[in-house]
């Protein structure tokens, strides 16, 4: 007699043929079992809104975490209800949802740029100035494609974006010859890989069935592969994969770092430079948007408030006071005492 798949399995299968990226069924996964976990492996037909909301107050209260954490969470949950126990969520509305604190975001200047990137070398810095000239998401440079890359036309199509949506965006005139170089070098790796009959990249499901030659096809590999061969967590077919996360993310940190910038920052933060740097250029609010790929237009006009609180558009009034009497304060003896550490004291 065979045995039907476990609550937890089918809820990956569901997650995975509605095309979810690998981390999101992994996510998925994690926070239904903590929720079933957290009601003493009660299953989750026999719970509902009170249950839910029980659990989500223990994850604010007990557990501290931030409001997108519990959403994401919530976000689970809702999905085992409705795609895998085919649950109608009659109460889905009236559950408390945590509001995400609105937060300006952090954003590397101009010379800040210059600095860190002088301390990235090689294929990393081909990323990083890739994120920051484009406006790149780190996954979607990951999963970026030869067929994606115009060199010509300086333009870099993303595929499959948040949100399942495909937009076109820059590739910076100076990355014309590092790109090339750097491809060159990938289709050798490529070759080698085809003479060792290890040849073969992921393709979506679909392309995969209606064409199994395409894996071969040059313009289907990704252009930062990995340097190892893997095991394909969901096939089990061992083939070079694009590189990970870490591979760009420890190195940003570190030479943010390194260039003596204290500002909480990482690789996202090149993707807000890029919105926040064009809107200082001059470029229009609604090109932002679609370079960005946001849905919505307010998402982008979060960067005129980073602009503003950055004192690009406001002059402070004591400025003006002093440019009026630049030497006022220091006739009138108000000097400014430098800071002494109480120790020293």
């Amino acid at each position: 007699m065979v045995r039907p798949p476990k609550l937890l399995d089918r809820l990956a299968a569901a997650v995975r043929v509605r095309g979810f990226q690998l981390n999101t069924e992994r996510c998925y996964v994690a926070w239904v079992k903590r929720y079933i976990l957290f009601h003493n492996k009660k299953h989750p037909l026999d719970m509902g809104k009170r249950e839910v909301e029980e659990f989500l107050t223990h994850l604010a209260v007990d557990l501290d975490v931030a409001a997108s954490t519990q959403n994401q969470a919530l976000a689970a949950i809702l999905f085992l209800y409705k795609h895998v126990l085919d649950v109608k969520l009659g109460w889905v509305n009236d559950v408390v949802r945590a509001k995400k604190p609105h937060r300006l975001p952090e954003v590397l200047w101009q010379n800040e740029i210059k600095a860190m990137m002088n301390h990235l070398h090689g294929t990393r810095w081909l990323m990083a100035m890739q994120l920051y000239g484009g406006g790149l998401r780190l996954n979607e440079c990951l999963k970026l494609r030869v067929k994606d890359l115009d060199l010509e036309r300086l333009q870099v199509v993303i595929r499959d974006g948040k949100g399942a949506k495909d937009r076109v965006t820059l590739i910076p005139k100076i990355l014309r010859e590092p790109w090339a170089k750097h491809l060159a070098s990938v289709r050798r790796v490529f070759e080698w890989d085809l003479d060792d009959g290890v040849a073969g990249v992921e393709l979506p499901k679909a392309l995969a069935t209606k064409y199994p030659n395409l894996k071969y096809d040059w313009a289907w590999q990704y252009v930062f592969p990995g340097r190892n061969l893997s095991k394909d967590p969901r096939s089990g077919k061992v083939r070079r994969h694009h590189v990970g996360e870490s591979y760009l993310q420890r190195p940003v940190r570190k030479a943010i770092k390194e260039a003596g910038i204290h500002k909480h920052a990482g690789c996202h933060t090149l993707r807000h430079s890029f919105a926040t740097h064009l809107l200082l250029s001059g470029t229009d609010i609604r090109s932002v948007q679609e370079l960005m790929g946001h849905k919505d237009i307010r998402t982008t006009q979060t960067y005129l408030h980073v602009l503003k609180a950055s004192g690009h558009s406001v002059k402070s009034p004591a400025d003006l006071l002093l440019l009026e009497q630049p030497n006022k304060a220091i006739d009138n003896g108000n000097r400014i005492t430098p800071f002494t550490h109480p120790a020293g004291a």
